[in-house]
């Protein structure tokens, strides 16, 4: 692993970094193919977009793209993570106006994701652990992921991704990706406004979809709207799609849509 800290090799943050403390801060993780990032423009979009929502100062694309292309130089198939935090300050909540970001720009390995999971599909579950409701940090990457790690927690051995829920029984998105499903030849996707992370490769598949002139709508969508769905797929940036073969004791067959989706997202990520 390779790691950049504000633009210097190693591996160590201040304890009193808000990053470390609270959370305080955003993230994205690009796949890397032949030592370039994939989607980099759509990345460090959401990352300015969250930082400007938070009122952290961030660096200028050009460095991080600088900071990228030292890491990954020697790469590749890999894992691109860039943390962004307000950096270290005093004791308590309310933010120092003085503080100075802290940046990291890491290359870590490609995680294992065998070939059959793109081409024969993943099963999942409903998780019990619920997402909260916050319109100000809806949509964005930010670094508190606690429920997430909670509700990965629960998978069993032979399930891949968790569906994770908000309090009044909208499913949000997998604890590490984004949910689709498809019904009677529309594609649905949930409304991010309230809570979850605007994916990346999210926003590139309802792009796509248009294209292929799909009927497309963001929606709220429950429990049972996934349980009687024709199809259901999953999405980030590192797995591109991932078709869903089962949830628990419901089956779904690998779907004409999901394939249409998967074949025109082909050039965005990095699947082995």
């Amino acid at each position: 692993m390779i790691t950049l800290v504000n633009g210097v090799p190693g591996e160590s943050i201040s304890v009193h970094d808000r990053g470390f403390q609270y959370g305080d801060g955003l993230f994205e993780t690009l796949s890397v193919v032949n030592g370039s990032p994939h989607l980099w423009d759509r990345h460090m979009q959401r990352l300015l977009r969250g930082a400007a929502r938070l009122d952290i100062h961030a660096p200028s694309e050009s460095l991080l793209r600088q900071e990228a292309e030292q890491v990954c130089r020697s790469a590749g198939h890999g894992v691109l993570k860039i943390i962004l935090t307000r950096g270290v300050s005093g004791r308590g909540y309310a933010p120092d106006k003085q503080a100075q970001p802290t940046r990291t720009v890491s290359l870590s390995p490609w995680p294992d994701y065998p070939a059959e999971q793109h081409t024969h599909g993943v099963a999942a579950q409903f998780c019990r652990t619920m997402i909260s409701r916050n319109q100000a940090t809806a949509g964005i990457k930010h670094l508190n992921r606690i429920e997430q790690v909670l509700a990965r927690a629960e998978l069993e051995q032979d399930c891949r991704e968790g569906l994770m829920y908000d309090e009044f029984g909208h499913a949000i998105e997998g604890t590490m990706t984004n949910l689709f499903i498809v019904s009677h030849d529309s594609l649905l996707t949930p409304d991010l406004s309230h809570s979850g992370v605007e994916g990346v490769m999210r926003g590139l598949v309802l792009e796509r979809a248009v294209e292929l002139s799909l009927e497309t709508r963001v929606m709220d969508i429950n429990k049972n709207d996934i349980l009687q769905a024709d199809e259901v797929f999953l999405t980030n940036s590192l797995i591109g799609l991932w078709p869903v073969r089962r949830i628990e004791a419901k089956q779904y067959a690998l779907g004409r849509i999901t394939q249409r989706i998967q074949e025109a997202i082909v050039d965005a990520y990095a699947a082995d």
